[in-house]
């Protein structure tokens, strides 16, 4: 069955692949989850992988806003599919945005006892950046941060009435996707990168293709979670006692590798695993590394 019925009686699109022990996973903000079949093919025969697709993407597009923040809302729609399939004791793998979510089931709905392994990929337990935790989301560059989405978020208050990109008027799209591009240039060490946004910009055409999401109160509410998030998941991951791998990227410009080692640091029964090329995204800058190492925690686990 592709589709669960949460909560709120919205039809969340899981995928479910391969046959054995179950594997769930949670991808980051602007995934879906066919993206993952490259690293887990070969581990389809002794796994059975199942991966939601998140609100406002892939199969789950046309699912409703609920009316609380993005990061709560993904774990009412996790935990109920837990308990729809019954899962206990199960190896979860979290990634950016999934990752949060994992760490909001441990602090607020018990998941650290339901694991029998995690796989935690690039991400810190404290969004905010304050005078406990100096390792949050871009950590000196948060207030630069913060600015570009305060921009993104007055632009789609003051332009409620779009639901696409297509319906705002040419330059207020132009601006729209020129403040991402500003964010993506922030994130990016490589420069090629920022080149080609550049170029897509000033082709109509291809502006939408550039945001990560095409409805525009779906942005919203990923903008204003992202501006909102308080809370410090430290204590919450530092009491899973499962076997737990760290996956970190050491060029990590958005969550930076000395705060995640603390953290990993922080658990009794924790492993490290370094991406020596990779910032945030090891599955695109390393694969064939991020497939092994991926098989290697699935073997341990």
């Amino acid at each position: 069955m592709p589709f669960y019925t949460m909560p709120d009686q919205e039809k969340l699109f899981v995928r479910r692949i391969g046959e054995g022990e179950p594997v769930l996973v949670l991808s980051g903000l602007g995934m879906q989850s066919w993206q993952w079949l490259p690293f887990l093919f070969t581990s389809r025969k002794k796994y059975e992988f199942i991966i939601p697709d998140w609100r406002g993407f892939g199969g789950s597009k046309d699912c409703a806003i609920p009316d609380k923040d993005a990061i709560s809302s993904h774990w009412d729609d996790i935990d109920s599919l837990i308990q729809q399939l019954k899962l206990d004791q199960f190896i979860l793998i979290g990634y950016s945005m999934g990752a949060t979510t994992a760490m909001h089931g441990m602090k607020h709905g018990g998941l650290g006892q339901k694991l029998k392994a995690y796989l935690h990929i690039d991400q810190t337990p404290k969004i905010a950046v304050d005078n406990t935790w100096q390792y949050g989301l871009f950590g000196q560059k948060q207030a630069r941060f913060k600015n570009l989405l305060l921009d993104i978020q007055t632009l789609l208050l003051e332009n409620k009435f779009a639901q696409q990109l297509d319906d705002l008027p040419s330059d207020i799209r132009y601006k729209l996707v020129s403040l991402w591009g500003a964010f993506i240039e922030l994130q990016s060490s490589n420069t090629y990168s920022p080149k080609i946004f550049k170029l897509a910009l000033n082709r109509p055409l291809l502006q939408k293709y550039l945001l990560p999401i095409q409805r525009l109160d779906y942005l919203l509410w990923y903008v204003e979670n992202y501006l909102n998030h308080d809370e410090d998941y430290r204590e919450a991951i530092s009491h899973v006692s499962c076997p737990t791998t760290f996956f970190i990227g050491r060029e990590s410009s958005l969550y930076a590798e000395t705060g995640q080692t603390i953290v990993a640091k922080s658990l009794a029964n924790a492993k490290t695993v370094y991406f020596e090329h990779s910032g945030h995204t090891p599955l695109i800058t390393e694969p064939r590394k991020f497939s092994q190492e991926i098989g290697k925690f699935l073997q341990e686990a």
